[in-house]
């Protein structure tokens, strides 16, 4: 029988997607945490039917349910506001012009899907967008994962404290349930509205005077629709480093009606969050409503499970709050950056306060 031209292609091809897939994230099963309690071995295609579901879940394969604590004596945290005179004047510098310009571009993209090249090109667009907004002070660098998007970190170093850092927190990834690899996901909300709150925070307090005596990370994380890929493997890295806090900012621009900042009391610490509702009622015009968001709700997680302290200050009082999400209706047009710059606010409040900048 003869061999065709056609036929040795077709049978090359299928060896080169054999051998990507082979190297891939998922070339065997990942080991998936459920709940405090249920883990089980999943395939891609399993994975990806839970992302469907929007049921969420850990992926430990690489770090296992729960890393050693960030330190074996956490840092002191403030219970109180110190700093308002410090504070006050950042409040003024904080603008929409550059979240929307960033999350007009950001968006985009067709998705940000961690395990593609869109994952990875928005990810490189992103870092050259953090550079060019940050000040000289700012260093900024990519953190590699096995996956092709990569997390990102901004550090401000510190004064006296520079071995403790203050780390403030997003994730750039996005997803279309249904079809995550080609199918759209601008993901304006979920989560580019928490991607642009951080920058313009690095933005307004990298460009003041103001010195922290802790050091300040932004980090904007790859793979949390995956289950909490990027923020995990992070948080393994800073095992034994003298991790303050981590205040995670997923979704803040879609506030519902009466507007209010939800604060996550679960998987979280509780005096970060007492804090978080002091600076917001102090830094904005919003009540808080506590609720819970349930077990692996976003990359807080990461950082509790290390033992590290973590709040999240979320864009409104319900969980499932908007509909738009991981579809191609989570556009710009949705987001409200009336409601998203309060969300700023709150970000220099906590560096202000937990950093004891001056």
């Amino acid at each position: 029988m003869q061999i065709t031209l056609v036929a040795l292609l077709v049978v090359a091809l299928r060896a080169i997607a054999c051998s990507a897939a082979t190297n891939g994230l998922y070339a065997s099963n990942r080991l998936i945490q459920l709940s405090e309690t249920r883990t089980e071995w999943m395939s891609e295609s399993q994975i990806l039917e839970l992302i469907s579901r929007q049921q969420r879940f850990r992926d430990i394969t690489d770090v296992g349910p729960q890393a050693s604590t960030a330190s074996s004596t956490r840092p002191t945290f403030p219970t109180a506001l110190t700093h308002q005179t410090q504070v006050q004047p950042l409040l003024s510098q904080v603008s929409e012009a550059i979240p929307r310009s960033v999350l007009t571009n950001f968006t985009a993209f067709t998705n940000r899907y961690y395990n593609n090249s869109n994952g990875k090109k928005s990810s490189a667009w992103l870092l050259d967008a953090i550079k060019s907004i940050a000040s000289a002070r700012v260093n900024v660098t990519a953190f590699a994962h096995r996956f092709p998007q990569s997390s990102i970190i901004a550090r401000i170093d510190g004064t006296s404290l520079n071995n403790e850092v203050v780390i403030i927190s997003a994730h750039q990834d996005s997803i279309n349930g249904n079809n995550p690899d080609t199918g759209r996901a601008p993901g304006a909300d979920d989560d580019g509205s928490g991607t642009v709150t951080i920058l313009e925070a690095l933005r307004v307090f990298s460009q003041s005077s103001l010195k922290p005596k802790r050091a300040v990370e932004f980090h904007w994380y790859a793979g949390e629709e995956g289950g909490l890929l990027g923020s995990a493997d992070i948080a393994k890295q800073y095992s034994g480093r003298a991790v303050v806090a981590d205040l995670h900012f997923d979704m803040t621009g879609f506030p519902a009606n009466p507007p209010a900042v939800g604060i996550v009391t679960d998987y979280t610490d509780g005096d970060t969050s007492e804090l978080v509702r002091k600076i917001v009622r102090a830094y904005t015009d919003l009540p808080t409503v506590d609720f819970t968001c349930g077990y692996a709700c976003s990359d807080h997680a990461s950082w509790t499970a290390n033992g590290v302290r973590a709040a999240l200050p979320f864009e409104n009082q319900y969980v499932d709050g908007n509909d738009n999400i991981h579809s191609p209706q989570d556009s710009i047009s949705t987001v409200n950056f009336g409601h998203l710059v309060k969300y700023v606010n709150i970000a220099l409040g906590f560096i202000v306060e937990v950093s004891d900048a001056q």
